[in-house]
């Protein structure tokens, strides 16, 4: 057996290196497979905790798909596939998943007041995802990009559109020139005719994902604009294009997700950009003076 074959076989035992084996072949994949490996990426507790019948319907492929999936993985079925997903949970320090599902369950006759807990702990589990998968190398990068960018457009549309609102109040306090893609003429796309290589962007969209966004995001990757992408998936449109991104996995109660973490990140950004200028600019020798 060559080395190819022997790497083609070698079947992931945890689930960092699960995930960096799927991003890897995923554009190999039948269309089938890389359907249901995407939501198993953006949604791995409910793989943990869901039967085959409800992850089929969950991410609208047969059953017989899941097994497929795991095969082509290497795995000797689905539930060697799943006890990947099983483990993580075991390794997790806190389960807010297992505290939503307990919470559902419960029920109560004090309804407004699981409604808010409810949304508490989709929101508290929304951050402790990000902080187990963001890299700080990933943020590093994107504020060097940003921070020497002339302009800062900023793209998002429909559910994602209050990370811009909150930016373009950040970035105007901090006095960072930018401008949000958002007009009421939908003259939007003209508006980013405007950047070039010199500038930069944000841009955030989540599944299912905001056409114009993608459009729009693909308009300045296609000029050379380097291209910040806050998504939920290594399957996202918007990441392909994107000079470097940032998967956030947001939680939902009952049906409604959070945008808790997204936000934590998109104020964390402007900050962060603000200060790597300060930084730079208080770096640079002070120009002597001509007699």
């Amino acid at each position: 057996m060559d080395e190819d074959a022997k790497t083609l076989t070698r079947v992931p035992r945890d689930f960092e290196s699960l995930r960096s084996t799927i991003i890897e072949r995923k554009a190999s994949m039948p269309k089938r497979l890389a359907q249901v490996a995407a939501f198993a990426l953006s949604n791995p507790d409910e793989i943990a905790f869901g039967t085959t019948a409800s992850i089929a319907a969950a991410s609208e492929v047969q059953p017989s798909t899941l097994v497929r999936l795991a095969h082509h993985l290497g795995y000797e079925g689905f539930s060697d596939l799943q006890s990947i997903f099983r483990e993580r949970l075991r390794d997790r320090t806190l389960s807010y998943e297992e505290r939503l599902v307990t919470l559902e369950q419960s029920g109560g006759d004090d309804e407004d007041a699981n409604l808010l807990t409810g949304f508490i702990g989709a929101a508290s589990q929304s951050i402790s995802r990000m902080a187990a998968t963001v890299q700080s190398e990933t943020f590093t990068r994107a504020v060097d990009i940003l921070a020497a960018a002339d302009t800062i457009y900023l793209i998002a549309k429909r559910r994602s559109y209050p990370l811009t609102a909150h930016m373009t109040y950040a970035f105007s306090k901090l006095g960072i020139r930018h401008q949000i893609v958002a007009s009421p003429n939908g003259v939007d796309l003209e508006m980013v005719q405007f950047a070039t290589p010199k500038d930069a962007a944000i841009a955030a969209s989540f599944s299912p994902y905001a056409a114009d966004s993608l459009s729009q995001a693909e308009e300045l990757a296609d000029r050379g604009v380097p291209v910040i992408a806050i998504t939920d998936s290594a399957f996202s449109p918007l990441a392909s294009r994107a000079t470097c991104w940032f998967e956030v996995a947001e939680a939902d109660f009952a049906g409604f997700r959070s945008l808790s973490a997204s936000m934590a990140l998109t104020m964390a950004l402007p900050v962060a950009i603000a200060e790597r200028r300060r930084k730079t600019q208080s770096q640079k020798p002070a120009k002597s003076k001509m007699e």
